[in-house]
């Protein structure tokens, strides 16, 4: 079983590149599930057929879900919803203020993963493609799986075990409502759910990241700061699609400027892209919207290759933790010292080998750190920083 994240810039025509994919899949034999977490859904649209919250055929071996933030948080979140409320409305807030207040930042992609991971682990597919919202709600969809797991591992149990014990007294004490167990048994669901989201995506030969961009300055940038953050979080990119490259066929004046506009970006891409296949796809003269349109939009694509196993995922760094210090590493193989330099400039980290230079963005995390030391062992470039930066004390009045 497979899953494939699709992502991008909005707007760059990721959910169509998702759809194609999935159908060329379900064309080429595999059972797919195409799924949009992305809040704003647009798949129905792309495939012109209706979408719901529940698994929809589309297609021979092709089945579609817009996935229902809504109705997954009826379906995991009800009990500790309600608990909330009841304090809320005890603390003088109730109806749609309290209810307001109980939506909190990352719920809907919470519930998207707990939705991706019950279907994936159905065994109804052997592909899961996830249509996922514009990049920056991406890497926080991404990222949820580690910080809830530190969140359950470290907090939940003590005020479990805290509860418990003060419950009989605080019955007796205030008529404030006290979470029963069952409470806590929900959120011990949804932390098992988290658990086994993050077991699925982080196996590099079940989950890759595919990245859409256009040949454009400000879709590149964000693709390489994406990218990035995937190899941070443990994410392999198998593939970069560049959507609506001007064809060939188009030949009037008028496009010669944006021709050569584009031929730059394109080698752009190339550049920061060196170990990830590129698939350019042209600009098409139609909306590519319904079966037909997508069938020929996912054979230019991929032709004879094959949509999933054709391509291999890469990560462009691991970052480590050693008590505190930090360690960059890179896949420099057969590589010299003498044939090797690394730099830093701002927030990237250059490597130039002979006449050829990478630059990489560096996470948030580490444009304080300096660079201590850059060494090559056993093919891999290993370049350390400097602990985390002391904060300054203030001055006293």
């Amino acid at each position: 079983m497979r899953i494939l994240l699709v992502t991008g810039k909005g707007g760059v025509g990721k959910t169509t590149v998702a759809a194609a994919t999935a159908l060329a899949a379900a064309a080429a034999g595999r059972s797919t599930l195409v799924a949009s977490t992305d809040p704003a859904h647009s798949l129905a649209d792309v495939f012109d057929v209706p979408l719901t919250d529940a698994p929809t055929a589309i297609a021979q071996r092709l089945t579609g879900q817009q996935i229902d933030t809504q109705t997954q948080l009826d379906t995991h979140w009800g009990s500790i919803r309600d608990q909330l409320i009841s304090v809320l409305d005890w603390g003088g807030v109730s109806g749609i203020e309290a209810e307001e207040f109980l939506v909190f930042p990352g719920m809907d992609e919470l519930f998207a993963l707990l939705e991706v991971n019950r279907q994936a682990r159905s065994g109804r597919y052997d592909l899961v493609v996830v249509d996922c919202a514009p990049t920056a709600e991406t890497l926080r969809l991404l990222s949820l799986p580690e910080v809830l797991s530190w969140y359950f591992e470290r907090i939940m149990p003590r005020e479990r075990r805290l509860m418990k014990a003060a419950r009989p007294l605080l019955t007796r004490l205030t008529d404030l409502p006290v979470p029963e167990d069952e409470v806590f048994q929900a959120a011990q669901t949804v932390f098992t759910g988290v658990e086994e989201v993050k077991r699925l995506l982080a196996d590099p030969q079940v989950t890759s990241a595919r990245l859409v961009v256009n040949p454009e300055k400000m879709v590149i940038d964000e693709a390489r700061r994406t990218y990035t953050y995937l190899g941070l979080f443990g994410y392999g990119v198998d593939a970069v699609v560049v959507n609506r490259v001007l064809p060939d066929a188009v030949s009037d004046p008028y496009f010669a400027k944006w021709r050569k506009i584009q031929q730059g970006h394109l080698d752009a891409i190339a550049e920061a892209f060196p170990d990830v296949a590129r698939i350019h796809l042209r600009l098409f003269d139609n909306e590519m919207v319904g079966l037909p349109a997508l069938s020929q939009m996912g054979e230019e694509m991929y032709g004879e290759r094959d949509p999933v196993a054709g391509y291999k995922a890469t990560r462009p760094f691991r970052v480590m933790d050693h008590d505190g210090k930090v360690e960059l590493e890179v896949m420099m193989p057969f590589i010299g010292r003498g044939d090797l330099e690394v730099t830093r400039h701002g927030h990237e980290l250059y490597i130039r080998i002979g006449a050829y230079r990478r630059s990489f963005v560096l996470p948030d995390s580490l444009h304080r750190r300096k660079v201590e030391k850059a060494r090559l062992v056993d093919g891999k470039l290993l370049v350390a920083f400097e602990g985390q930066p002391k904060r300054t004390a203030g001055r006293r009045r």
